[in-house]
């Protein structure tokens, strides 16, 4: 699936390896569209556009040939086209996101004190926004769109890890709770998702305070994106070493975890648990 941000996030990896093939630093490349370092960074990780006066001057600035050239303006111009959530009640920092999201092959995701977003049901997801009714009701739409990634023909490749602490914590009462691990465990079951659980009795060293989601690209190899996020922000590390170094702790918490099975069977007991 095609969208502006996948466009931009592969032009901007094209122009990268373009400069370096090239032999020149982003300062001067910035120096040659009469910008700074920081706004050629910005570009070649996807996270801003670039005007079509600006391209073909660092096209030619790197020497390319005319058939590399043109194919570098079609991406920009695709680039620049109105993304999906343009004009909707979503954050600025997650837009891309949710597009990236959409693009993916392979998603994984860690987290440690909540259910993850994707498998949040409606009264979770309520009892987890804020206190404006408008708002809430874009977040609950918005999960609900994002959900239907996991029945798409093309559906990503999703597995989860959830430490169990997200399992006991009542977010919207015993009633909520209970039903939103049905809900994991029946997503599991119909195998939507892989999911483990990450035990308070795992006997290992490796374990993680925050969450992440790292997300791989079929089509566009060696562009792996680890998204982390905090309260009024998120932050997209595309840094392949620093990519490689979250996937080597995926490994290592996907091993310390309980298998599917076991995750669910321990998810049940959970809730039945709740109702007693």
């Amino acid at each position: 699936m095609d969208n502006p941000t996948i466009q931009r996030r592969r032009l901007g990896h094209a122009l990268r390896r373009a400069r370096e093939a090239a032999g020149r630093t982003q300062e001067e490349a910035g120096r040659t569209i009469d910008a700074a370092a920081t706004k050629i960074s910005r570009m070649e990780l996807g996270q801003s556009g670039i005007k079509l006066h600006d391209l073909n001057t660092l096209l030619d600035f790197y020497g390319l040939g005319d058939e590399p050239a043109d194919a570098l303006r079609e991406l920009a111009r695709a680039g620049r086209q109105r993304g999906r959530w343009s004009g909707r009640n979503v954050p600025d920092w997650f837009r891309q996101y949710v597009d990236l999201e959409a693009a993916a092959s392979e998603v994984r995701w860690y987290q440690s004190e909540i259910v993850p977003g994707i498998m949040q049901t409606e009264d979770y997801i309520r009892a987890m926004s804020p206190a404006d009714p408008g708002k809430t009701d874009d977040h609950v739409a918005l999960r609900k769109e994002r959900q239907e990634l996991l029945t798409r023909d093309d559906a990503p490749d999703f597995a989860v890890i959830i430490s169990e602490s997200a399992l006991h914590r009542q977010v919207g009462g015993i009633d909520v709770m209970h039903a939103q691990l049905h809900h994991l465990a029946r997503a599991a079951a119909d195998q939507l998702i892989t999911l483990q659980v990450l035990p308070f009795n795992a006997s290992t060293y490796t374990t993680s305070s925050f969450g992440f989601t790292l997300l791989r690209f079929e089509h566009d190899a060696g562009s792996d994106v680890v998204y982390l996020e905090d309260y009024t922000n998120a932050y997209y590390l595309d840094d392949q070493e620093t990519a490689r170094v979250y996937s080597r702790l995926w490994s290592r918490l996907s091993a310390a975890a309980l298998g599917p099975r076991e995750s669910v069977r321990l998810i049940e007991q959970i809730a039945d648990a709740l109702r007693k």
